[in-house]
């Protein structure tokens, strides 16, 4: 499984691209906003430094919701830099667009997918990613994990090459049941991937082996 990280922070990348696991990135305007990235031309720019940053791909965000706006916007997008996958809003005309990119050659993301139906149409349009959203699903008392597996039977059964990139990942767990149902890739925060490192009985174990390392010099 791929590990993408959800985030415009460029430490935060940096970060994950060190510990040598990150395969890509993803990102959108609220977290652009969050790091006081705002204006078109800033936030095009900015997508230059995150690709700078890593080897994968970057999914860069369309705004518009309309095909035509879809099209011009996400054309800018891909002509930033090769890493750049465009990621398009799972709506009809989204979908039209992920078919005109995909018969382009350009490199797509079909964003908040929340039912298995909305994921097969993405599969049929011939996106590179299909982005489930796991959390927020979550958030609704309804189960995210199960539209993972749902995915991953219906694109065995028809041989889709679309990508599952679970998305709106919040917790390690999250990432551990993602890889167990066939995930093909996971994008979090920096916090999803880096809390795989924990266990108490490593820190423990190590603290041991340090102990007795002391006592015997």
């Amino acid at each position: 499984m791929k590990f993408f990280i959800d985030t415009a922070n460029l430490n935060d990348i940096a970060e994950a691209e060190a510990l040598g696991v990150l395969d890509g990135v993803t990102t959108n305007p609220s977290l652009m906003a969050k790091e006081g990235i705002t204006g078109a031309e800033n936030i095009l720019n900015h997508y230059k430094k995150i690709c700078d940053l890593v080897e994968g791909d970057v999914s860069a965000e369309v705004i518009a919701t309309d095909y035509d706006g879809m099209i011009k916007q996400g054309e800018e997008l891909a002509a930033l830099h090769p890493q750049i996958v465009v990621k398009l809003p799972m709506i009809a005309d989204g979908v039209k667009a992920c078919k005109y990119f995909s018969d382009k050659g350009i490199k797509t993301n079909v964003t908040l997918i929340f039912s298995a139906g909305q994921a097969l149409l993405a599969a049929k349009a011939g996106a590179t990613y299909v982005s489930p959203f796991l959390g927020r699903l979550d958030d609704i008392s309804t189960d995210g994990l199960n539209l993972i597996s749902e995915m991953r039977l219906i694109y065995d059964n028809y041989g889709f090459t679309s990508k599952i990139l679970a998305a709106s990942v919040r917790n390690t767990m999250h990432v551990i049941n993602c890889a167990k149902l066939g995930s093909d890739v996971m994008t979090g925060p920096l916090s999803s991937i880096t809390g795989l490192l924990n266990h108490p009985l490593t820190d423990s174990g190590l603290a041991k082996f340090l102990e007795d390392y002391k006592k015997g010099n």
